[in-house]
């Protein structure tokens, strides 16, 4: 019989002195821009920028921001799925209220766990839409944008030009710690 306990498995985000400065700001850029992403597609739905969505298109000028991409290009087993909610307004708020808030928060680098779950499921969803990609018949950006946001999350991105320090010690947060 063995006397030797297995090795333990270390938490590297408790680890501070483990941490390399240079991978910190990786992460940080990595959130930041993947932020930027989510918060730009908001805002040209919103507005109609011009970029993706023409100002006619708008959510603001009444336009849909679910049924276009949903309608249209809806494909394989889950078309029934996604073009029966394609245009909704729960779909549209739900979808918007998504973009604005993943973007702020991984902008901001507060409520990374939500914010790095609901994104992941967002751009699962999104690759889902229309299988099997187009493209590249097993993987595209979307789940490679789902898998740097669990990496984000899991370097604790948020605390590098983030707020995500300061964000963890409001009381609700420290009752709470799926809010971190």
């Amino acid at each position: 019989m063995s006397t030797h306990a297995p090795p333990a498995v270390r938490d590297i985000s408790a680890l501070p002195e483990g941490r390399s400065a240079l991978l910190d700001r990786i992460w940080a850029i990595a959130r930041i821009g993947l932020g930027w992403t989510f918060l730009w597609a908001f805002l040209d739905k919103m507005f109609g920028l011009g970029f993706s969505t023409p100002s006619d298109r708008s959510w603001l000028a009444g336009g849909s921001p679910t049924e276009g991409f949903l309608a249209n290009s809806a494909a394989g087993p889950l078309k029934g799925f996604y073009t029966a909610i394609a245009g909704q307004a729960w779909a549209n708020w739900l979808f918007m209220a998504g973009l604005a808030g993943i973007g702020i928060a991984l902008m901001l680098g507060i409520g990374m766990r939500i914010a790095g779950v609901s994104g992941a499921l967002l751009l699962v969803m999104m690759w889902s839409v229309s299988l099997p990609p187009a493209s590249n018949p097993v993987i595209d950006s979307h789940l490679l944008q789902a898998v740097l946001l669990v990496g984000i999350v899991g370097a604790r991105a948020g605390h590098t030009w983030g707020l995500g320090d300061k964000w963890n010690r409001v009381p609700l947060v420290e009752r709470f710690p799926i809010l971190r």
